[in-house]
Protein backbone atom coordinates (compact mmCIF):
# COMPACT_ATOMS: atom_id res chain seq x y z
CA UNK A 1 0.00 0.00 0.00
CA UNK A 2 1.27 3.37 -0.99
CA UNK A 3 1.58 5.58 1.88
CA UNK A 4 1.20 9.10 1.86
CA UNK A 5 3.84 11.89 1.67
CA UNK A 6 4.55 13.79 5.04
CA UNK A 7 3.31 17.68 5.22
CA UNK A 8 5.54 19.91 3.90
CA UNK A 9 7.28 17.39 1.75
CA UNK A 10 7.16 18.12 -2.08
CA UNK A 11 5.03 15.57 -4.15
CA UNK A 12 8.34 13.96 -6.78
CA UNK A 13 7.58 15.36 -10.35
CA UNK A 14 9.32 14.25 -13.75
CA UNK A 15 11.41 17.15 -13.26
CA UNK A 16 12.56 16.80 -9.71
CA UNK A 17 16.00 15.64 -8.62
CA UNK A 18 17.11 13.28 -5.99
CA UNK A 19 16.58 15.93 -3.11
CA UNK A 20 12.83 15.89 -3.88
CA UNK A 21 12.84 19.61 -4.89
CA UNK A 22 11.11 20.12 -8.70
CA UNK A 23 14.06 21.50 -10.74
CA UNK A 24 13.23 23.91 -13.77
CA UNK A 25 12.99 23.04 -17.07
CA UNK A 26 15.87 22.93 -19.64
CA UNK A 27 14.96 26.37 -21.27
CA UNK A 28 14.72 27.67 -17.58
CA UNK A 29 18.19 26.38 -16.45
CA UNK A 30 19.71 28.01 -19.55
CA UNK A 31 18.62 31.27 -19.43
CA UNK A 32 19.22 30.89 -15.07
CA UNK A 33 23.41 30.05 -16.19
CA UNK A 34 23.25 32.69 -19.30
CA UNK A 35 22.17 35.36 -16.99
CA UNK A 36 24.81 34.50 -14.57
CA UNK A 37 27.76 34.64 -17.18
CA UNK A 38 26.16 37.57 -18.57
CA UNK A 39 26.68 39.62 -15.71
CA UNK A 40 29.74 37.80 -14.29
CA UNK A 41 31.22 38.99 -17.46
CA UNK A 42 30.02 43.22 -17.14
CA UNK A 43 31.10 42.83 -13.70
CA UNK A 44 34.74 42.22 -14.67
CA UNK A 45 34.62 45.30 -16.93
CA UNK A 46 34.57 47.74 -14.08
CA UNK A 47 37.99 48.84 -12.55
CA UNK A 48 39.23 50.35 -9.07
CA UNK A 49 39.10 54.00 -10.44
CA UNK A 50 35.38 53.15 -11.28
CA UNK A 51 36.58 52.76 -15.42
CA UNK A 52 34.86 50.31 -17.61
CA UNK A 53 36.87 48.58 -19.97
CA UNK A 54 36.40 45.46 -22.27
CA UNK A 55 36.23 42.39 -20.17
CA UNK A 56 39.95 40.68 -19.72
CA UNK A 57 40.62 37.28 -20.19
CA UNK A 58 40.88 36.78 -16.62
CA UNK A 59 37.30 37.85 -16.38
CA UNK A 60 36.31 35.29 -19.21
CA UNK A 61 37.87 32.52 -17.23
CA UNK A 62 36.26 33.33 -14.01
CA UNK A 63 32.91 33.63 -15.50
CA UNK A 64 33.13 30.77 -17.63
CA UNK A 65 34.87 28.36 -14.43
CA UNK A 66 31.92 29.57 -11.98
CA UNK A 67 28.75 29.33 -14.35
CA UNK A 68 29.65 26.07 -15.92
CA UNK A 69 29.18 24.32 -12.68
CA UNK A 70 25.67 26.37 -12.20
CA UNK A 71 23.69 22.96 -13.57
CA UNK A 72 24.93 21.29 -10.60
CA UNK A 73 23.56 23.11 -8.00
CA UNK A 74 20.14 21.18 -7.93
CA UNK A 75 22.29 17.98 -6.65
CA UNK A 76 25.79 19.25 -5.25
CA UNK A 77 24.36 22.82 -3.49
CA UNK A 78 27.16 22.35 -0.90
CA UNK A 79 29.69 21.83 -3.05
CA UNK A 80 28.47 24.59 -6.32
CA UNK A 81 28.96 26.80 -3.28
CA UNK A 82 32.33 26.26 -2.27
CA UNK A 83 33.29 26.32 -6.12
CA UNK A 84 31.44 29.68 -7.13
CA UNK A 85 32.92 30.95 -3.56
CA UNK A 86 36.46 30.47 -4.22
CA UNK A 87 35.96 31.75 -7.30
CA UNK A 88 34.55 35.11 -6.31
CA UNK A 89 37.68 35.09 -3.65
CA UNK A 90 40.46 34.69 -6.32
CA UNK A 91 38.56 37.85 -8.57
CA UNK A 92 40.82 40.12 -6.73
CA UNK A 93 44.43 38.25 -7.60
CA UNK A 94 43.26 38.23 -10.64
CA UNK A 95 43.22 42.01 -11.44
CA UNK A 96 39.31 42.06 -11.16
CA UNK A 97 37.17 44.04 -8.55
CA UNK A 98 35.16 41.92 -6.46
CA UNK A 99 31.49 43.61 -6.68
CA UNK A 100 28.59 41.71 -5.84
CA UNK A 101 27.94 41.42 -10.24
CA UNK A 102 31.08 39.41 -10.35
CA UNK A 103 30.17 37.15 -7.68
CA UNK A 104 26.49 36.53 -9.30
CA UNK A 105 27.43 33.17 -9.85
CA UNK A 106 27.96 32.30 -6.14
CA UNK A 107 24.60 34.43 -5.55
CA UNK A 108 22.86 31.92 -7.44
CA UNK A 109 24.34 29.45 -5.65
CA UNK A 110 23.36 30.42 -1.86
CA UNK A 111 19.96 31.04 -3.08
CA UNK A 112 20.15 27.07 -4.59
CA UNK A 113 21.58 26.00 -0.87
CA UNK A 114 19.14 27.52 1.12
CA UNK A 115 16.31 25.92 -1.31
CA UNK A 116 17.74 22.37 -1.57
CA UNK A 117 20.01 21.51 1.55
CA UNK A 118 18.04 19.43 4.08
CA UNK A 119 18.28 21.38 7.26
CA UNK A 120 17.77 24.72 7.46
CA UNK A 121 20.86 25.66 10.55
CA UNK A 122 23.34 23.65 7.63
CA UNK A 123 22.26 25.86 4.80
CA UNK A 124 21.90 29.15 6.89
CA UNK A 125 25.62 28.23 7.87
CA UNK A 126 26.89 27.38 4.72
CA UNK A 127 25.59 30.97 3.07
CA UNK A 128 27.23 32.57 6.78
CA UNK A 129 30.75 31.06 5.48
CA UNK A 130 30.60 31.67 1.97
CA UNK A 131 29.43 35.29 2.78
CA UNK A 132 32.19 36.00 5.49
CA UNK A 133 35.01 34.51 2.76
CA UNK A 134 33.35 36.84 0.17
CA UNK A 135 33.94 39.58 2.23
CA UNK A 136 37.47 38.52 3.18
CA UNK A 137 38.24 38.65 -0.64
CA UNK A 138 36.66 41.87 -1.03
CA UNK A 139 39.64 43.43 1.52
CA UNK A 140 41.90 45.62 -0.89
CA UNK A 141 45.39 43.99 -1.70
CA UNK A 142 47.04 47.84 -1.32
CA UNK A 143 46.24 51.40 0.15
CA UNK A 144 43.94 52.25 2.57
CA UNK A 145 39.88 52.20 2.90
CA UNK A 146 38.13 54.40 1.34
CA UNK A 147 34.37 54.88 1.56
CA UNK A 148 33.99 53.32 -1.99
CA UNK A 149 35.57 50.36 -0.38
CA UNK A 150 33.70 49.81 2.61
CA UNK A 151 30.42 50.15 0.32
CA UNK A 152 32.09 47.59 -2.05
CA UNK A 153 32.28 45.74 0.98
CA UNK A 154 29.44 46.03 2.34
CA UNK A 155 27.19 45.36 -0.26
CA UNK A 156 29.50 42.19 -1.10
CA UNK A 157 28.71 40.45 2.06
CA UNK A 158 25.35 41.35 2.09
CA UNK A 159 24.63 40.26 -1.19
CA UNK A 160 24.91 36.14 -0.65
CA UNK A 161 22.90 36.90 2.98
CA UNK A 162 19.34 38.10 0.93
CA UNK A 163 19.90 35.22 -1.95
CA UNK A 164 19.87 33.22 1.26
CA UNK A 165 16.72 34.66 2.67
CA UNK A 166 15.09 34.94 -0.73
CA UNK A 167 15.73 31.34 -1.29
CA UNK A 168 14.30 30.53 2.18
CA UNK A 169 11.08 32.02 1.48
CA UNK A 170 10.91 30.29 -1.65
CA UNK A 171 11.41 26.71 0.63
CA UNK A 172 8.74 28.08 2.92
CA UNK A 173 6.36 28.66 0.64
CA UNK A 174 6.86 25.47 -1.82
CA UNK A 175 6.64 23.72 1.74
CA UNK A 176 2.95 25.72 2.09
CA UNK A 177 1.80 24.76 -0.99
CA UNK A 178 2.99 21.52 -1.10
CA UNK A 179 1.37 20.77 3.06
CA UNK A 180 -2.19 22.26 1.45
CA UNK A 181 -2.11 20.58 -1.04
CA UNK A 182 -1.57 17.32 1.24
CA UNK A 183 -4.13 18.11 3.44
CA UNK A 184 -6.63 19.14 0.53
CA UNK A 185 -5.82 15.45 -1.14
CA UNK A 186 -6.67 13.71 2.55
CA UNK A 187 -9.70 15.96 2.59
CA UNK A 188 -11.08 14.53 -0.79
CA UNK A 189 -9.95 11.07 0.34
CA UNK A 190 -11.89 11.68 3.62
CA UNK A 191 -14.79 12.66 1.90
CA UNK A 192 -15.00 9.83 -0.57
CA UNK A 193 -14.41 7.37 1.77
CA UNK A 194 -17.24 8.69 4.11
CA UNK A 195 -19.69 8.95 1.10
CA UNK A 196 -18.76 5.38 0.51
CA UNK A 197 -19.42 4.84 3.79
CA UNK A 198 -22.81 5.98 3.85
CA UNK A 199 -23.70 4.75 0.71
CA UNK A 200 -22.68 1.10 1.73
CA UNK A 201 -24.92 1.99 5.17
CA UNK A 202 -27.85 3.18 2.82
CA UNK A 203 -28.07 -0.01 1.18
CA UNK A 204 -27.64 -2.44 4.58
CA UNK A 205 -30.59 -0.07 5.57
CA UNK A 206 -32.64 -0.01 2.76
CA UNK A 207 -31.75 -3.66 2.24
CA UNK A 208 -32.73 -4.99 6.30
CA UNK A 209 -36.28 -2.36 5.73
CA UNK A 210 -37.71 -4.21 2.28
CA UNK A 211 -36.47 -7.49 4.25
CA UNK A 212 -38.73 -6.63 7.23
CA UNK A 213 -41.66 -4.50 5.26
CA UNK A 214 -41.85 -7.07 2.21
CA UNK A 215 -41.12 -10.19 3.00
CA UNK A 216 -43.16 -10.48 6.26
CA UNK A 217 -46.04 -10.19 4.17
CA UNK A 218 -44.85 -12.62 1.19
CA UNK A 219 -44.39 -15.12 4.21
CA UNK A 220 -47.98 -14.42 5.44
CA UNK A 221 -49.27 -14.84 2.22
CA UNK A 222 -47.43 -17.86 1.62
CA UNK A 223 -48.43 -19.23 5.06
CA UNK A 224 -52.29 -18.46 4.26
CA UNK A 225 -51.98 -20.15 0.33
CA UNK A 226 -51.02 -23.39 2.08
CA UNK A 227 -53.65 -23.07 4.44
CA UNK A 228 -56.42 -22.86 1.73
CA UNK A 229 -54.60 -25.09 0.27
CA UNK A 230 -54.41 -28.14 2.87
CA UNK A 231 -58.38 -27.27 3.51
CA UNK A 232 -59.05 -27.15 -0.08
CA UNK A 233 -61.31 -30.03 -0.17
CA UNK A 234 -61.89 -30.83 3.48
CA UNK A 235 -63.49 -27.19 4.50
CA UNK A 236 -64.23 -25.18 1.26
CA UNK A 237 -65.40 -22.37 3.97
CA UNK A 238 -61.49 -22.27 5.99
CA UNK A 239 -60.38 -21.76 2.21
CA UNK A 240 -62.41 -18.96 1.47
CA UNK A 241 -61.62 -17.60 4.69
CA UNK A 242 -57.83 -18.21 4.10
CA UNK A 243 -58.16 -17.02 0.30
CA UNK A 244 -59.66 -13.68 1.93
CA UNK A 245 -57.12 -13.13 4.04
CA UNK A 246 -54.31 -13.70 1.38
CA UNK A 247 -55.74 -11.05 -1.00
CA UNK A 248 -55.80 -8.67 2.38
CA UNK A 249 -52.40 -9.77 3.22
CA UNK A 250 -51.33 -9.33 -0.82
CA UNK A 251 -52.80 -6.05 -0.66
CA UNK A 252 -51.20 -4.61 2.17
CA UNK A 253 -47.78 -6.01 0.93
CA UNK A 254 -48.41 -4.05 -2.39
CA UNK A 255 -48.52 -0.73 -0.34
CA UNK A 256 -46.18 -1.33 1.81
CA UNK A 257 -43.81 -1.82 -1.25
CA UNK A 258 -45.30 1.17 -2.92
CA UNK A 259 -44.31 3.54 0.26
CA UNK A 260 -41.07 2.23 0.54
CA UNK A 261 -40.06 2.56 -3.26
CA UNK A 262 -41.93 5.93 -3.02
CA UNK A 263 -39.68 6.93 -0.11
CA UNK A 264 -36.86 5.91 -1.40
CA UNK A 265 -37.54 7.58 -4.93
CA UNK A 266 -37.88 11.07 -2.71
CA UNK A 267 -33.96 13.58 -2.59
CA UNK A 268 -33.06 15.83 -0.13
CA UNK A 269 -34.52 16.65 3.72
CA UNK A 270 -38.35 16.31 2.10
CA UNK A 271 -38.09 12.34 2.36
CA UNK A 272 -40.22 11.59 5.23
CA UNK A 273 -42.62 8.31 5.65
CA UNK A 274 -46.41 8.85 4.89
CA UNK A 275 -46.62 7.70 8.47
CA UNK A 276 -45.72 6.72 11.69
CA UNK A 277 -43.58 4.37 11.96
CA UNK A 278 -44.51 0.77 13.61
CA UNK A 279 -44.07 0.08 17.27
CA UNK A 280 -45.35 -1.95 20.15
CA UNK A 281 -49.04 -0.41 20.08
CA UNK A 282 -49.40 -2.17 17.06
CA UNK A 283 -47.80 -5.30 18.02
CA UNK A 284 -51.18 -6.57 18.52
CA UNK A 285 -52.57 -6.41 15.21
CA UNK A 286 -48.99 -7.94 14.28
CA UNK A 287 -50.13 -10.85 16.05
CA UNK A 288 -53.44 -11.32 15.27
CA UNK A 289 -51.81 -11.47 11.37
CA UNK A 290 -49.85 -14.54 12.61
CA UNK A 291 -52.88 -16.18 13.89
CA UNK A 292 -55.19 -15.96 10.99
CA UNK A 293 -52.10 -17.83 9.02
CA UNK A 294 -52.29 -20.51 11.39
CA UNK A 295 -49.88 -20.02 14.25
CA UNK A 296 -50.91 -20.00 17.78
CA UNK A 297 -48.91 -16.61 19.21
CA UNK A 298 -49.25 -15.65 23.14
CA UNK A 299 -48.24 -12.43 24.09
CA UNK A 300 -46.53 -12.59 27.73
CA UNK A 301 -45.53 -8.95 29.80
CA UNK A 302 -44.26 -8.43 32.97
CA UNK A 303 -43.25 -4.62 34.64
CA UNK A 304 -44.53 -1.57 34.46
CA UNK A 305 -44.46 -0.41 30.84
CA UNK A 306 -42.56 2.30 29.80
CA UNK A 307 -42.91 5.02 27.03
CA UNK A 308 -39.35 4.18 24.86
CA UNK A 309 -37.43 6.43 22.41
CA UNK A 310 -38.72 5.54 18.41
CA UNK A 311 -35.74 4.06 17.38
CA UNK A 312 -35.71 1.63 20.15
CA UNK A 313 -39.81 1.12 19.68
CA UNK A 314 -39.48 0.43 16.03
CA UNK A 315 -36.13 -2.01 17.07
CA UNK A 316 -38.65 -4.12 19.19
CA UNK A 317 -41.73 -4.22 16.75
CA UNK A 318 -39.23 -5.41 13.65
CA UNK A 319 -37.52 -8.02 15.62
CA UNK A 320 -40.97 -9.86 16.60
CA UNK A 321 -41.88 -9.72 13.28
CA UNK A 322 -39.12 -10.89 11.66
CA UNK A 323 -38.69 -13.80 14.90
CA UNK A 324 -42.36 -14.68 14.05
CA UNK A 325 -41.49 -14.44 10.60
CA UNK A 326 -39.23 -17.45 10.89
CA UNK A 327 -41.16 -19.28 13.20
CA UNK A 328 -44.06 -19.38 10.37
CA UNK A 329 -41.43 -20.04 7.70
CA UNK A 330 -38.44 -22.67 9.80
CA UNK A 331 -40.59 -23.57 12.68
CA UNK A 332 -41.68 -27.32 12.96
CA UNK A 333 -44.50 -26.49 15.86
CA UNK A 334 -46.88 -23.80 15.33
CA UNK A 335 -47.03 -22.47 18.52
CA UNK A 336 -44.91 -19.47 19.85
CA UNK A 337 -45.03 -16.91 22.65
CA UNK A 338 -44.08 -13.32 22.65
CA UNK A 339 -42.33 -11.89 25.82
CA UNK A 340 -41.67 -8.02 26.73
CA UNK A 341 -39.80 -7.52 30.11
CA UNK A 342 -39.82 -3.71 31.30
CA UNK A 343 -36.82 -4.53 34.22
CA UNK A 344 -33.85 -3.89 34.75
CA UNK A 345 -33.29 -0.33 32.77
CA UNK A 346 -34.15 -2.09 29.69
CA UNK A 347 -36.72 -3.65 27.62
CA UNK A 348 -36.22 -7.58 26.94
CA UNK A 349 -37.96 -9.00 23.90
CA UNK A 350 -37.96 -12.94 23.73
CA UNK A 351 -39.54 -14.66 21.03
CA UNK A 352 -39.73 -18.74 21.58
CA UNK A 353 -41.13 -21.36 19.46
CA UNK A 354 -42.51 -24.73 21.23
CA UNK A 355 -40.46 -26.80 18.84
CA UNK A 356 -43.07 -29.49 18.76
CA UNK A 357 -44.80 -31.57 16.07
CA UNK A 358 -46.63 -29.60 13.50
CA UNK A 359 -50.11 -29.56 14.50
CA UNK A 360 -52.01 -27.93 11.29
CA UNK A 361 -50.39 -27.44 7.35
CA UNK A 362 -46.72 -28.25 6.54
CA UNK A 363 -44.38 -25.26 7.57
CA UNK A 364 -41.71 -23.81 5.62
CA UNK A 365 -38.76 -24.99 6.95
CA UNK A 366 -37.59 -26.18 3.42
CA UNK A 367 -36.77 -22.70 2.75
CA UNK A 368 -33.24 -21.69 2.85
CA UNK A 369 -32.34 -19.45 5.47
CA UNK A 370 -32.04 -15.78 5.16
CA UNK A 371 -30.70 -12.34 6.60
CA UNK A 372 -32.92 -12.20 9.38
CA UNK A 373 -30.98 -12.83 12.23
CA UNK A 374 -28.48 -10.69 10.81
CA UNK A 375 -30.63 -7.75 10.39
CA UNK A 376 -32.36 -8.39 13.89
CA UNK A 377 -28.45 -8.53 15.47
CA UNK A 378 -27.99 -5.31 13.34
CA UNK A 379 -31.20 -3.56 14.56
CA UNK A 380 -29.91 -3.81 18.01
CA UNK A 381 -26.72 -3.33 17.62
CA UNK A 382 -28.10 0.58 15.86
CA UNK A 383 -29.82 1.66 19.45
CA UNK A 384 -26.90 0.01 21.42
CA UNK A 385 -28.83 -3.48 22.55
CA UNK A 386 -27.81 -6.62 21.71
CA UNK A 387 -29.53 -9.85 20.62
CA UNK A 388 -28.87 -13.63 21.14
CA UNK A 389 -30.46 -15.92 18.95
CA UNK A 390 -30.07 -20.36 19.38
CA UNK A 391 -31.72 -23.67 20.44
CA UNK A 392 -33.28 -24.18 23.25
CA UNK A 393 -32.50 -26.89 25.35
CA UNK A 394 -36.31 -28.28 25.52
CA UNK A 395 -36.56 -27.89 21.80
CA UNK A 396 -37.28 -25.26 19.77
CA UNK A 397 -35.60 -21.75 19.15
CA UNK A 398 -35.54 -18.48 21.30
CA UNK A 399 -34.69 -14.59 20.25
CA UNK A 400 -33.58 -12.37 23.25
CA UNK A 401 -32.82 -8.90 22.69
CA UNK A 402 -32.14 -6.66 25.49
CA UNK A 403 -32.88 -2.76 24.34
CA UNK A 404 -31.52 0.39 26.59
CA UNK A 405 -34.08 2.27 27.68
CA UNK A 406 -33.71 6.25 29.45
CA UNK A 407 -33.56 7.07 32.93
CA UNK A 408 -37.43 6.71 34.71
CA UNK A 409 -37.13 10.37 34.94
CA UNK A 410 -36.85 11.11 31.46
CA UNK A 411 -39.44 8.90 30.73
CA UNK A 412 -43.16 9.75 30.31
CA UNK A 413 -45.35 9.18 33.37
CA UNK A 414 -47.97 7.41 31.57
CA UNK A 415 -47.04 3.62 32.50
CA UNK A 416 -49.63 2.61 29.67
CA UNK A 417 -47.63 4.16 26.64
CA UNK A 418 -46.10 1.50 24.75
CA UNK A 419 -48.45 -1.55 26.29
CA UNK A 420 -49.84 -4.23 24.15
CA UNK A 421 -53.20 -4.31 24.46
CA UNK A 422 -54.55 -7.48 25.80
CA UNK A 423 -51.35 -8.19 28.00
CA UNK A 424 -50.73 -7.97 31.50
CA UNK A 425 -48.09 -7.53 34.14
CA UNK A 426 -47.40 -9.98 37.00
CA UNK A 427 -46.17 -12.24 34.04
CA UNK A 428 -49.76 -12.64 33.14
CA UNK A 429 -50.50 -14.17 29.70
CA UNK A 430 -53.07 -12.54 27.22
Amino acid sequence: MNRAPRLGRVLPTPDTADTGVPRPGRRREGAVVAAAFVVCLLGGTVRVEDTLTAPPLAAWLLALVSCAVLPARHRRPLALLAVTTAAGVVAQPLGLVLSPLVAAPALVAAYACTLHVPGERRAAGAVALAAVALFAGSEPLSGDHSWRDASRMGTVVAAPLVAGLIGHAVRTRRAYLAAVEERARRAEESRELEARRRVAEERVRIARELHDLVAHQITLANAQATVAAHFFDSRPEQTRASLRELVETTGHALDELRATVGLLRQTGDTAAPDGPAPGLDRLPDLLESFRRAGLEVSAREEGAARAVPPGVDLTAYRIVQEALTNVTKHAAGRGARVGLDWGGGRLTVTVSDDGGAPGGPPALSERPPGYGLIGMRERAAAVGGELTAGPRPEGGFLVTARLPLPPVRESATDGEEGRMPGATDGGRTA
